[in-house]
């Protein structure tokens, strides 16, 4: 019974929280969210990045078939572009295949985003 009575007088004898376990509790609870913040500022910069190569992808895909399918001509030096999203340039480079007879050419799309180029995809273009 003694044992009891001193328990209920140590519990009866805590004044509340000190200065220092505050402190320590916000500290903890700051350093939580700064992380937070910062894992959510990356992933977007990562998906934002995704996105930009994903439309890329897309782009040169699609000029290639565009460029594939289109009149085939011997002396072309480019063939005609897809429409583009903003930001988003595509050059079209053709050269003709060596060793080969003159119904094959080497496609070449250069996918830009603001100047700087994303994306480089060459395939070959046959006269059928």
């Amino acid at each position: 019974m003694i044992k009891i009575k001193q328990l209920i007088t140590r519990i009866q004898d805590q004044r509340g929280i000190g200065l220092a376990e505050t402190l320590v509790a916000v500290a903890v609870l700051g350093t939580a969210v700064v992380a937070f913040v910062v894992s959510l500022s990356a992933g977007s910069l990562a998906v934002n990045e995704q996105d930009k190569e994903t439309v890329a992808q897309t782009l040169a895909q699609t000029q290639i078939e565009y460029t594939k399918n289109y009149l085939y001509n011997p002396a072309a030096a480019t063939y005609p572009a897809v429409t583009t999203p903003s930001g988003y340039t595509i050059t079209i480079g053709v050269s003709s295949v060596t060793g080969t007879d003159s119904n094959m050419q080497k496609i070449t799309v250069n996918v830009l985003r603001a100047g700087s180029s994303v994306l480089l995809v060459s395939d070959y273009k046959v006269n059928r």
